[in-house]
């Protein structure tokens, strides 16, 4: 199932979402992060219809496995120009994990900063392979090809990495869904300094959205900028700025990461 397909899959009802996650979305042992960040959404959705999503904040406690994913959503603040909902992600009884929306009306300011994009040479763009039975599932529907630093199990570690991705959804308009599934696209990037596989995972991930103008925009040449700020003990702090293809920076993803190696 595309991504498109995935959406119109979802069975929604006032504060809550379920999905049938097929095996080609899996992370490892686990559905792939940004579509449980997504069926989260969509639970919030029911209960917040038109206000722009500015951030999402999400913790995850256990993985996912293909099949029934359960979202329940509630309102836990509603005020004059902002909304707070958390939504929690259950198998049968069993919470999975916990994603805080936050949803905001634009309001006048003075202040405004816009984020430059960087420019890198892409004329040595290395495509990452999707290899069935060896590559995470739900990789076979991007393309990514790396135009700075180095691939996972590389053996030799790349603190920062630049890549274009692209979602393999031709049926699709991009909407905030696309944009949340793009945005946790990366691994990682401990990986990189690995020889053999090793297990990783996200704990929390924090997005913030810039963009909230998304249906004209492609799906096609996306751009992840990530660096690894802090690695110790095994855990990782690692954070992302997605660009949209016209290079806009559309959001700025972080993320706390363990690796086993």
């Amino acid at each position: 199932m595309q991504f498109s397909d995935l959406l119109n899959a979802l069975e929604l009802s006032p504060g809550h979402a379920s999905l049938d996650v097929p095996s080609n979305w899996m992370q490892g042992r686990s559905v792939f992060g940004g579509l449980q960040a997504v069926v989260a959404l969509a639970a919030m959705r029911t209960v917040c219809e038109l206000m722009p999503l500015r951030t999402l904040q999400a913790t995850f406690m256990a993985p996912p496995q293909a099949g029934k994913l359960t979202v329940r959503a509630s309102v836990l603040r509603a005020g004059k120009n902002t909304r707070h909902i958390e939504a929690r992600l259950y198998e049968g009884d069993q919470t999975l994990g916990v994603v805080i929306g936050v949803f905001g009306d634009a309001r006048e300011s003075v202040v405004e900063r816009i984020i430059e994009q960087p420019l890198v040479d892409d004329s040595r763009a290395k495509t990452f392979p999707y290899i069935p039975g060896l590559t995470p599932a739900f990789l076979e529907h991007f393309r990514a090809d790396w135009l700075k630093g180095r691939f996972p199990l590389s053996g030799k570690l790349s603190s920062e990495t630049v890549v274009r991705v692209s979602m393999l959804d031709s049926a699709a308009a991009c909407s905030e869904y696309h944009l949340l599934a793009i945005a946790d696209f990366m691994p990682p990037l401990a990986l990189s300094a690995m020889s053999r596989p090793v297990a990783g995972s996200t704990l929390t991930w924090m997005v913030e959205f810039l963009d909230t103008q998304l249906d004209a925009v492609p799906l096609e040449n996306w751009r992840l900028d990530t660096e690894m700020r802090a690695a110790r003990d095994g855990y990782t702090s690692q954070q992302v700025t997605i660009w949209r293809p016209d290079g806009v920076a559309a959001a700025l993803s972080h993320q706390t990461m363990v690796v086993f190696g």
